[in-house]
């Protein structure tokens, strides 16, 4: 099941169970979310039991912006249909030269997605 996510920004607390809501509706790992928000996989076991929280301001925080607007992309060019989401996350994509999941995880190139995604949301919007 994948939603939207309600006011993620609100404060740190929240953008913190905002990306843990993201990784687990995108069937995605910890050490996942540690490479894409540049921190320690340690970092993110505390992040999820709610023991620390992003830092408002910090190249973190700005990361997981980045990565739950991405996340709301996907949830809209694909209807929320999941089981769309998941396969397209991890299907080649000839237009990014790349497989999403890969290219946010392991090369770093979570912008790339986002604008691609926005890209689709505007054409989707004007047809």
């Amino acid at each position: 099941m994948v939603f939207r996510i309600e006011d993620p920004y609100r404060d740190e607390r929240r953008i913190s169970q905002s990306v843990i809501q993201v990784i687990d509706m995108l069937g995605m790992y910890h050490a996942e979310l540690a490479r894409i928000l540049g921190q320690h996989c340690a970092d993110i076991g505390q992040l999820s039991s709610g023991q620390v929280c992003i830092q408002k301001g910090t190249e973190s925080w700005h990361r997981a912006e980045l990565f739950i607007d991405t996340y709301h992309l996907l949830f809209d060019v694909f209807a929320a249909d999941s089981v769309a989401m998941y396969h397209w996350m991890r299907a080649h994509n000839s237009a990014l030269e790349g497989t999403p999941h890969f290219l946010i995880v392991d090369d770093g190139k979570l912008q790339l997605v986002h604008d691609y995604l926005a890209h689709r949301q505007r054409q989707q919007s004007a047809d």
